[in-house]
């Protein structure tokens, strides 16, 4: 299930995430997408033109444009074609938009679709989570069956 809120002011013009901010990562293409906890205040600095929010039930609206993957929490998604096809916009939006990614913690389900964004731009599958430990957060990816998740992800 998705849904869709979009920005009814007018946008800032998109620059890239600040690298060394907490949350970025890079991707090796040199993508750069923000991941975060929902739990903790917003960081400060430039917002998200579009933001993947992984989460039990829909966020609260927000002032950028926003998709919601229902995803309870140490879980996987309810619909996995979904969150692919959420994975994929993320991926492609990235390339010229700031994008974040976010659950209530910033790990499980963050490092999850971190990592499976991870793969679509190239890193092999079994070594994606690792990836996303490295380069953004060592708990990230939180229960066996999310590391499944990515691993069988082709």
């Amino acid at each position: 299930m998705t849904e869709m809120t979009e920005m009814t002011e007018t946008a800032e013009p998109t620059t890239p995430w600040d690298p060394t901010a907490p949350g970025v990562l890079r991707l090796p293409s040199g993508r750069l997408l923000r991941g975060r906890g929902l739990s903790r205040p917003l960081p400060p600095g430039p917002h998200p033109a579009f933001g993947l929010y992984l989460l039990g039930r829909p966020p609260k609206p927000l002032p950028w444009e926003a998709r919601w993957v229902r995803w309870p929490d140490f879980r996987l998604p309810a619909d996995r074609a979904d969150a692919t096809d959420a994975f994929r916009e993320a991926w492609r939006r990235s390339a010229t938009e700031r994008v974040e990614l976010a659950c209530a913690g910033g790990h499980g389900r963050t490092g999850t679709a971190l990592a499976r964004l991870a793969i679509l731009d190239g890193v092999p599958a079994a070594e994606a989570v690792a990836y996303v430990r490295e380069h953004y957060d060592r708990h990230a990816v939180e229960t066996p069956w999310q590391r499944r998740f990515v691993e069988r992800s082709a």
